[in-house]
Order: C-alpha cells, then structure tokens, then sequence
C-alpha cells in the first residue's frame, strides 16, 4: 500500500512501452504538484514496459499486476492498493496540458455531490475536434446506445466553443475519469466481468443510481489517440461492445422498461448483424451472436448484481432512439437533438 495522497492519476498499461516514452514526459511536466501521485499500472506486459518504467521513471510509482485482467479488473486491483482522496483514471495514450488536474479537483471538492468528472477530450491527430471516446461528456438513449455531447456515433464535431460551459452528463470517459476513491470502493469499483469497454458507463450509472452527480469540466483538456489496445474496428471490439451493452442495461434498467427495452433491442441488434454481413464483416456478424449469447449465459451472475444495486429511473437518459436520429432524421450533432427529452 503507498501513502496516502490527495489525487493519484492512474494509467493502466498493457504492452504500451511505445505510448509510455510518448506521453510520459509530458505528464510528469503538467503534473508537478505534490498533492499528485504519478502511478503506472502494468496488466502483465509482455513487451519491455517494466523495464523502461524501472529504467527512465523510478520516480513514477510502478504496481505490477499478476495478469492482464483487461481494463476493469487491472484497475480495481491496482487502486486496491492506493490510498487517495481522488482517482484520476488516465489512458496511456492520452497527451495532458498544463494545470489539467487542478481545475476539476477544485470543483469536486467544492460540490461533495459530485462522484465523477470528466475534462474535455479532443482528437491527439486533429486537436480541433473532438474525441471520439468521450468528447464533452457522455450520455445515453433509452435504448442503451451511448453517445457524448461532440460525438454521435461517428459524426465527431470540431470544437467551436459550443460546449465550453461545465454541465452535468451521465457518464464520463474512462480515458480520463475522475473519481471520488471512497466512492468507487463502495460501488464496488468496475465491474471485472466487463473487461473492457462500457465499464466506465455502468459504473458511472451505479453512482447516479446512488444520488451522485457526474460532471464535465472543460476547464480542463486532454488529447487522446483512442484506439490503442483494440482497433476501432475488429470483432473482438464488436463482441464487447455488444455484450456489455446488454449487461449494462440488465443490471441499471428500472424493471418496468426492461421487457420493453430488450424486445426492441432484440430486432436493432439482429439488422446490426445484417448489416455488418451485407459489409462482408462476417467476424462481426458472429460476434453480435456470440454477444448475446454469453450474455444470456451469464444472466444469473448479472441478476444477482442488478438486485445489489436495485436500479430506479435515473433523470438524463434520451427519451428518443438515438439510431432513428441519426441515421433517419439525419441529427448529426448534439445540438440538433431535443432537449426536452433528457428526462
């Protein structure tokens, strides 16, 4: 266990020697306070990451974990082991600007209701626009299909300033999440069976369930690369994706909207499959079924989970398919989308 600190930015590092020597420096120039720990996670690298951190950064805190438990469970093991007031949860392929800690930290302690934030993400290869990850903060539909304020879909916006005021989201990115340490213990952390992908979302909406707030702040600016240990586009990706869509629905969902939710994705997932084949994506297509047969498999696990946590309706959920707006109604931006359907 180390000592104790205020905030302690965490990467976890699985193979990324490579974005470490990039983005290091960098970090350890914008991050000077002593009220900030530095600390490097390794998931059971097989490259020299480890020895590069001993080598070149024996300052940096190093917590070696056993195996590579993917993003979920190679977070909850290595903040097990840091005491802090806040964690801050930092992809290594994220480029940080100066005073990038300070602005939200002041504001989480300020606002005890607030669990979570988020800065602003923008694009590493065309700082301009936005990120695809997380952009200005997160939000879902009633449906389950996530999307942030600057990105629906893939339709990433170029930053004009139109988001440039902090507001409430429902979940942040878990490219650079910030979080109260005590609260995400008591939530349990990430959910371990998620891997990777979506974790950040479920747990933010376990914190909301709870009374908690998650915020944007764009005080505060990072630039990420996003697509390091998965491509953007590969089966494995898809199969993740899909899955823990249908377990991060099953465990938050009020019970009342979850037969009707589940029908509907039920026939939205079956033309996702279609039309991944007709694209010739054939290991997509079977990882949508793969995708949901697992889940269904799983299904007692995560009925356990969903009565620990006793989902209630959550306000900032989309009322509307986000799916019908963009691909049919043709609303490409956040701006376009109707405000009055934030319940």
């Amino acid at each position: 266990m180390f000592e104790e600190v205020e905030t302690a930015v965490v990467i976890l590092n699985w193979n990324g020697r490579e974005f470490l020597e990039r983005f290091l420096p960098r970090l350890v120039e914008c991050t000077q306070s002593p009220d900030i720990a530095l600390v490097v996670a390794d998931n059971a690298s097989s490259d020299d990451s480890v020895a590069f951190m001993q080598t070149h950064y024996p300052q940096i805190r190093l917590i070696l974990n056993p195996e590579n438990g993917g993003f979920a469970k190679g977070y909850n093991d290595a903040l097990a082991q840091i005491k802090a007031k806040f964690y801050v949860l930092l992809n290594s392929d994220i480029e940080v600007t100066p005073h990038w800690v300070e602005p939200i930290i002041e504001q989480m302690k300020a606002h005890p209701e607030v669990a979570a934030a988020q800065p602003k993400l923008r694009a590493f290869h065309d700082k301009a626009r936005f990120e695809y990850a997380g952009a200005a903060g997160g939000f879902i539909d009633y449906l389950g299909y996530p999307f942030c304020r600057g990105r629906i879909f893939d339709c990433v916006e170029t930053d004009k300033g139109q988001y440039d005021t902090p507001c409430e989201v429902f979940w942040g990115t878990g490219a650079a999440l910030f979080v109260r340490a005590d609260l995400y213990h008591a939530c349990g952390g990430l959910d371990n069976d998620f891997f990777a992908h979506m974790e950040e979302i479920d747990l933010c909406w376990r914190l909301r369930n709870k009374g908690y707030k998650i915020m944007y702040y764009p005080q505060s600016v990072v630039y990420h690369i996003g697509g390091g240990t998965l491509p953007k586009s590969s089966p494995r990706k898809t199969y993740l994706n899909f899955r823990n869509n249908l377990v991060l629905l099953y465990k938050n969902l009020p019970e009342k909207q979850l037969k009707s939710v589940f029908f509907k994705r039920f026939f939205l997932d079956m033309i996702a499959a279609m039309m991944f084949l007709m694209k010739g994506a054939t290991g997509d297509f079977k990882a949508v079924f793969k995708a949901r047969r697992d889940f269904r498999r799983a299904k007692p696990l995560h009925k356990a989970k969903r009565k620990a946590i006793a989902p209630q309706a959550c306000p900032l959920v989309y009322g509307k398919s986000i799916v019908i707006e963009y691909n049919f109604k043709k609303h490409k931006t956040f701006g376009e989308l109707d405000p009055k359907k934030f319940s």
